[in-house]
């Protein structure tokens, strides 16, 4: 996820450049120049960096995957415990 941030921030970055010497330097065109470089980076991201966002997808997929395969095998869960409790709860009553 930080590769993928990084090299947004890095096209961002680029296209501001790019502009910048393309001649918006004036302190009016400011705004036009920040405005320009966000959608042209937009548009460069979203096709230049689609097999980065594919794979950042499917990383945190195995992490929820994981995450979630590790809760079920959890055998501490509140039902376990339930379970437990109300055998030895029986447990008890029958040694009376």
């Amino acid at each position: 996820m930080i590769r993928y941030t990084l090299l947004r921030f890095m096209i961002f970055f680029g296209c501001l450049a790019l502009f910048w010497l393309l001649g918006l330097r004036d302190t009016n065109e400011l705004p036009w120049l920040a405005v320009a470089a966000a959608i042209s980076s937009m548009v460069i991201s979203a096709v230049v960096l689609k097999p980065f966002r594919t794979e950042m997808v499917r990383q945190l997929e195995e992490r929820q995957a994981a995450k979630a395969e590790a809760r079920a095998a959890r055998s501490d869960t509140d039902e376990a415990v339930e379970d437990r409790a109300a055998e030895d709860a029986d447990g008890e009553e029958t040694y009376r």
